[in-house]
């Protein structure tokens, strides 16, 4: 990763820089009308993602027919020696120097991916692949920048040693027979589609650098290992790529990686105009993942992955395209700037958020924060006061368009409002406007979200800095991580009640509804009806209110109250990752490294019992241990209700 800001001295020459690149595309006539996103999905086939001829049609007027040039050759010096010049182009030339003398850590052998398949062990492989990727990536952009050949023996070195690997995906995306590896079928998923990429990046750059046979090397695996089986799969629906339907990050990732490899590397147009139309197609699903509040259920790290490589494929075909492509707005320009303005909605203060499903809990300071940035161009998103890149293909974006990522001087913090109601997919947070704040997140949402954890209704307390109670975040991603028995991805491990032992269903329909939302200067009130979110037909009524006063120091109240058909146990439960102290069946004192906070406990219908636990996930991503603090009832009960109150000390 690299971190750099632009320098104003050698800003002008970069602004001359997309002209330098716009010379080397197929120039389009003014006349010709940009595609028109709704009238091109609605000529979609209903049965496959492949593009249908009305399609096909379409994108002929917008496509040029010579293949992609990232940025331009490094026969080009007028544009290299610029890049030569500026500070981020000194800083990536320096670290390519300082990786030069690193031994190569491929191949990966064939034993390392069978062991990491069949333990799960991603410590084996992917330590291996990221630094490998990395090295490459800067050996690349540093011979087009230094233009001295001293890089071309490690990027020939590691081109070989890529396409000589059996398999190109991370070993646990494979089956457990190993399929992909042993060349039963061919897949591409988060590793496959950045060795393809990177490999069109070196072939295009470096051109006639490169021995032919190492460039007829690289167009070849490219071909069979993403283009191929890429359309195939959007064709004929196959076991290999599913992902181009799904909702997640993973279809974003793989499809804008799989996009540049294609329309850069393919000598064939009419498979670049069907790579595109299926692209086109397949975001649908993706974005679909958001609320049209743009709410993203993966959660802030995911958003920035998921999305971040989204706008990296949007800003690939408006570059290819001469702007008649526009995925920026798509279909809905309106939803789309919600979801790029979605971290700022999401912190709940002083840079936390909820750690839902797979999300994490502070808004990140290092990784790539290419999605920031370019949603404070298109979506007039918080500018960020610094880039920070993971990748060749963003930093050629950046080379080729300074203009788009600007940054501020000072942070800028965001305006939070006393609270937000997302309410398309369900998630409230209310907050507290002390000196030392006290607020909540709480989600409705339902049980088939991405990286979902069967977790309707869970929350987050947040006083000052510091998480005090609610939902413990995800399991660190090893061996067991995404097994349903995990505690820590089954409502067990999160604060939601349970009745006679049974724990939420999964699927759609087991959803949370917030069937009332009050929202006052001092006080804010929701309701959240949680009963379709179990599987249990005894169950009548099952309601959550949670009340924020924030008067004085504030109080957060959380109330679960029941009604069954039937006399049934009933329990729910504090969760933290902090020392606490029960002080008696109706107190528990939860104490952070800045902050306490006491929680009341009462029931109505029945005595409560406090019976304390520690979560047995050993690795959580939010850090550890956690502790399950289950509140039950003490004789089985047709009806009742039980309340936490927080108030912090």
């Amino acid at each position: 990763m690299l971190q750099f800001k632009i320098n104003i001295k050698i800003l002008f020459v970069l602004l001359a820089l997309p002209l330098v690149v716009g010379c080397a595309r197929e120039t389009k006539k003014d006349s010709v009308e940009s595609l028109n996103i709704e009238t091109y999905l609605k000529a979609a086939s209903s049965d496959t993602l492949y593009p249908s001829d009305a399609q096909i049609a379409m994108l002929e007027k917008v496509i040029p027919k010579e293949a992609f040039q990232p940025a331009p050759k490094i026969t080009d010096r007028t544009y290299w020696n610029a890049i030569a010049a500026s500070s981020s182009g000194q800083a990536y030339l320096e670290k390519a120097k300082s990786l030069l003398e690193k031994a190569p850590e491929v191949p990966i052998s064939d034993s390392i991916y069978r062991v990491a398949n069949r333990d799960g062990n991603r410590g084996i492989y992917k330590p291996r692949y990221y630094r490998t990727m990395d090295r490459l990536e800067h050996f690349i952009l540093g011979e087009c920048i230094e233009n001295q050949g001293d890089f071309l023996t490690q990027i020939e070195t590691y081109a070989n040693a890529i396409m000589s690997m059996k398999s190109w995906v991370h070993p646990n995306h494979d089956d457990n027979n190993n399929g992909i590896l042993e060349g039963r079928r061919v897949s591409i998923d988060l590793g496959a589609r950045k060795f393809g990429s990177v490999l069109a990046i070196a072939d295009a750059l470096l051109a006639e650098k490169l021995p032919e046979q190492l460039r007829t090397d690289i167009a070849n695996n490219i071909q069979r290992r993403l283009t191929d089986t890429y359309l195939k799969s959007t064709k004929y629906s196959d076991e290999n790529n599913t992902w181009i339907t799904s909702t997640s990050n993973w279809n974003s990732v793989c499809t804008s990686g799989t996009i540049l490899a294609t329309i850069t590397n393919s000598k064939d147009y009419d498979k670049r105009i069907a790579a595109i139309g299926s692209a086109l197609n397949s975001m649908t699903y993706y974005l679909s993942g958001f609320g049209d509040d743009g709410y993203c259920s993966e959660g802030l790290g995911y958003w920035g992955y998921g999305f971040g490589h989204y706008l990296y494929l949007a800003q690939l075909l408006y570059d290819y395209s001469d702007g008649q492509i526009d995925l920026f707005k798509f279909d809905n320009p309106e939803k789309m700037r919600n979801v790029g303005n979605f971290p700022e909605n999401f912190v709940i203060q002083d840079n936390r958020c909820a750690p839902f499903a797979d999300g994490v809990s502070r808004v990140s300071s290092t990784g790539s924060n290419f999605a920031n940035i370019l949603s404070a161009h298109y979506y007039s998103a918080i500018k960020p006061t610094e880039i920070r890149l993971e990748e060749a293909a963003e930093q050629l974006m950046v080379w080729n368009h300074p203009s788009l990522f600007e940054i501020n001087d000072k942070a800028q913090e965001p305006q939070l409002p006393n609270h937000t109601y997302f309410d398309d997919f369900g998630m409230v947070i209310s907050r507290g406007k002390q000196h030392t704040p006290f607020s909540i997140a709480i989600k409705g949402g339902h049980n088939k979200e991405n990286h979902n954890h069967s977790d309707v209704g869970t929350y987050t307390l947040v006083l000052g800095q510091d998480i005090m109670s609610g939902d413990i975040g995800a399991p660190s991603y090893r061996a067991g991580a995404f097994s349903p028995d995990n505690p820590a991805r089954s409502s067990w491990g999160h604060p939601v009640p349970k009745f006679n032992d049974i724990l939420q269903s999964n699927g759609i329909e087991r959803k949370g509804i917030f069937k009332q939302t009050d929202f006052k200067e001092d006080t804010d009130e929701v309701v959240i009806d949680l009963k379709a979110a179990y599987d249990f037909p005894a169950l009548d009524v099952l309601e959550r209110h949670m009340t924020n006063n924030k008067s004085g120091s504030g109080t957060i109240t959380i109330e679960d109250y029941f009604v069954a058909k039937e006399a049934v146990t009933f329990e729910t439960a504090i969760m933290t990752l902090n020392d606490y102290k029960i002080i008696d069946n109706n107190t528990v004192i939860l104490t952070s490294e800045n902050q306490k906070v006491k929680a009341e406990i009462k029931g109505e219908g029945f005595k409560i019992s406090i019976i304390d636990e520690l979560v047995p996930v050993e690795h959580l991503r939010e850090g550890g241990p956690a502790y399950r603090i289950g509140i039950q009832a003490d004789r089985v009960a047709n009806t009742g209700k039980i309340s936490v109150v927080y108030t912090p000390l």
